[in-house]
């Protein structure tokens, strides 16, 4: 059968572009095969790390959070060392003055005498009769004897004139001697007897001096310008008593 040729030329239009893309696409090789017209080149290395960057902008500050909760107290912590002795604080006002005590009253008990008599008779209380102190009046003049009120140790003392003939004098507490003086009278001259004593008396007891022996032994002395004195005084009251 034959075609006519304008119908020939039509097909041939046709079919040519549609050669052309086949041979087109038959013409790129296909990589993944080994059998291409180009050959791939072999895998690269791995790149070496690339350096740090720079460091960023600090960010802005975030808002403060919530107070936490107080944790558990921690065991007591070894003792420091001492510090440095500060300065001293000022100097505070003075107190107001203290209540006087009665024991201050109470426990008194002194006296001092002088003799007034030039030669007292003997073995008999001496009364010293010029009074220096006797605030008490535990000293009776009348008697020339000390009468103990405040139990406790007491402190007695003597000095004599000695003019004119010897001295023999002695201390006595409840009719005992306690302690005795002599002094030898040199002529043209005074002399000074002396004597002092500790002891412990009750209430009611008495202590007195007095001259003893015979009438030549009384040159205890006293005029205006020389003395004989005779004082005592409590030391130490007995504090179980009162």
């Amino acid at each position: 059968m034959r075609c006519p040729p304008g119908l020939l030329l039509c097909l041939l239009l046709l079919v040519a572009p549609h050669c052309t893309e086949v041979a087109t696409q038959e013409a790129q090789p296909d990589p993944k095969t080994p059998c291409a017209n180009w050959m791939g080149g072999a895998p690269g290395y791995p790149g070496h790390n690339g350096l740090p960057g720079r460091d960023g902008k600090d960010g802005q500050d975030g808002l403060k959070g919530e107070k936490g909760e107080q944790g558990v107290q921690g065991p007591k912590g070894d003792q420091g060392e001492m510090g440095i002795q500060g300065r001293d604080g000022p100097r505070g006002f003075p107190g107001q003055p203290g209540q006087k005590g009665e024991s201050a009253f109470i426990y008194r008990s002194a006296f001092s005498v002088g003799l007034t008599e030039r030669a007292p008779p003997p073995n008999v209380p001496i009364r010293f009769s010029k009074i220096f102190y006797n605030e008490q009046s535990h000293y009776d003049t009348s008697t020339g004897k000390f009468l103990c009120n405040i139990p406790g140790t007491y402190y007695f003392a003597y000095h004599l004139t000695v003019y004119l003939m010897d001295v023999k004098v002695s201390l006595y507490k409840k009719d005992k001697a306690v302690i005795f003086t002599y002094d030898q009278f040199q002529k043209n001259n005074v002399d000074q007897a002396s004597g002092s004593v500790l002891l412990h008396l009750n209430s009611g007891d008495e202590v007195w001096l007095q001259v003893y022996g015979e009438e030549g032994n009384n040159g205890v002395y006293a005029d205006n310008i020389n003395d004989s004195t005779f004082m005592g005084f409590l030391l130490y009251p007995d504090l179980d008593v009162h």
